[in-house]
């Protein structure tokens, strides 16, 4: 089992930056690779991005590539979102998501990934 907990939502203006975290803990040996999803009110979960573990490759959705950046710390089991020059449309309640079965990029389907954090809620005003 892996758990996986966030933080770092908030309020922010449309224009600002905000910076999430995910720590994970148990077996965190087993994590291939770690994505960030988002849902807002009324629409599905969306992938935003994905990072492997070993190598750092990273992967966006089109919508927040060159605005978000995915990083990770693996000494500190945690992985992180970056998110600049936020839009009123990136308010969501965001995800992070463990993936122990594929190491490759480019995964961005819910299905791919095994374990869950319980999100945090971003709001952008404008």
């Amino acid at each position: 089992q892996v758990q996986l907990v966030e933080s770092g939502g908030g309020l922010v203006q449309a224009g600002g930056s905000l910076r999430l975290s995910c720590t994970a803990s148990g077996r965190t040996f087993s994590v291939l690779a770690m994505g960030w999803f988002r849902q807002a009110p009324g629409k599905e979960r969306e992938f935003v991005a994905r990072i492997t573990w070993s190598g750092g490759a990273t992967y966006y959705a089109d919508s927040v590539k060159v605005r978000f950046t995915i990083s990770r710390d693996n000494a500190k089991n945690t992985v992180y979102l970056q998110m600049n020059s936020l839009k009123p449309e990136d308010m969501a309640v965001y995800y992070c998501a463990a993936d122990v079965r594929y190491s490759g990029i480019g995964y961005t389907s819910e299905a791919r990934y095994d374990y869950w954090g319980q999100g945090t809620q971003v709001t952008v005003s404008s």
